[in-house]
């Protein structure tokens, strides 16, 4: 899993993302008010077919930036989910959210 910090999301919380591995859902973000989060304080969030909160809670204002910043990237993500591309790529492909 790779951690994007504000900085290079333009959200005010981290993003993790992460290839499929031996996942049995579809493709995911986790989402964490700090890079240091224990796995119980991340949130969920299903990209797949539609965006939608798949454990955890979050704020409609903080689901409509991320659902405008996974727009944005959801090439990146899907390539990156299926290991097509390595977090290095992955990382030089994000775009921001204004």
């Amino acid at each position: 899993m790779a951690n994007l910090y504000p900085k290079h999301t333009g959200l005010p919380f981290v993003v993790w993302i992460s290839v499929k591995g031996e996942a049995r859902h579809d493709v995911s973000v986790k989402v964490s008010l700090h890079p240091k989060a224990q796995p119980d304080e991340l949130i969920s969030v299903a990209i797949r077919p539609e965006i939608r909160v798949v454990e955890g809670t979050m704020s409609q204002e903080h689901l409509s930036g991320l659902t405008e910043w996974i727009e944005l990237n959801r090439e990146m993500l899907l390539q990156y989910w299926n290991g097509e591309i390595d977090t290095v790529d992955a990382v030089s492909m994000i775009q921001k959210v204004q």
